[in-house]
C-alpha cells in the first residue's frame, strides 16, 4: 500500500528555519520529515501525552533533581573546606 504525500509551502522567518533545521538535524531527520513529526505529535496528542509524563516525573522526583544539581554543581573542595577542625573523626 502505498500513499501519495502532498507538497505545500510554509513561509518562515530565517532564524525560525535555522532553528527547525538544525532541531532536525540533531534529531537525525530531514526537515520535511521533522515537520511532519512535529504535526502528527501535536494533532494525535503523543506531543501532550509526553507533556503530562515528563510533568508527573518533575511533579514526583523535582525536590530530588533539584538536590541533586546543586551537588553537581557545588565546587569539588566544598565539602572539605567548611568543615571545622575536629568536626570528622
Amino acid at each position: 500500500m502505498s500513499t501519495s504525500k502532498k507538497q505545500t509551502q510554509v513561509r518562515l522567518e530565517p532564524d525560525v528555519l535555522a532553528a527547525g533545521k538544525a532541531a532536525a538535524a540533531a534529531r537525525g531527520l530531514d526537515f520535511n520529515r521533522y515537520v511532519e513529526r512535529l504535526i502528527v505529535e501535536d494533532t494525535t496528542g503523543a506531543r501532550a501525552a509526553g507533556m503530562a509524563a515528563a510533568q508527573r516525573f518533575i511533579d514526583r522526583h523535582g525536590d530530588f533533581l533539584d538536590d541533586l544539581e546543586d551537588r553537581l554543581e557545588a565546587p569539588l573542595d566544598a565539602p572539605h573546606a567548611q568543615r571545622r577542625p575536629g568536626a570528622a573523626a
